[in-house]
């Protein structure tokens, strides 16, 4: 049975995209050819999902039809984190296809790359 091995993320620089990910997601670095990929972002102890990082000159998309959703425990931690990563070098996006009550805010990575943080305590009371 096959499974999801990692994730591969088109940056068109390598080295500011491992650095902020890694800071984002507290992961290791790997360039020891994990996978064939020269640059790989594992969770700590290695269980968990990878990011390979590839150079890539690929036009950015608006409405992504892949991207990653993070998660938070509550609207307090979603903005501490949100927070956090645009001071690390995420900036906001405003967003066109927010419903009237979002549970997840839209970040963009240094590279651009679209990104959610979901709060998956909204709506619970």
């Amino acid at each position: 049975m096959l499974n999801i091995g990692l994730v591969v993320l088109g940056v068109a620089d390598v080295p500011r995209a491992a650095e902020f990910w890694r800071q984002a997601l507290g992961y290791d670095l790997r360039t020891d050819g994990f996978g064939g990929w020269a640059t790989v972002l594992t969770p700590p102890g290695g269980s968990g999902t990878k990011i390979a990082l590839q150079r890539s000159q690929t036009p950015l998309q608006d409405h992504p039809r892949l991207h990653l959703d993070l998660h938070a425990a509550d609207a307090a931690e979603q903005a501490a984190e949100a927070a956090r990563l645009v001071s690390l070098g995420a900036e906001r996006v405003d967003w066109d296809s927010y419903p009237a009550d979002p549970d997840f805010v839209v970040l963009a990575d240094p590279d651009g790359n679209r990104f959610c943080i979901v709060d998956l305590g909204h709506g619970r009371t």
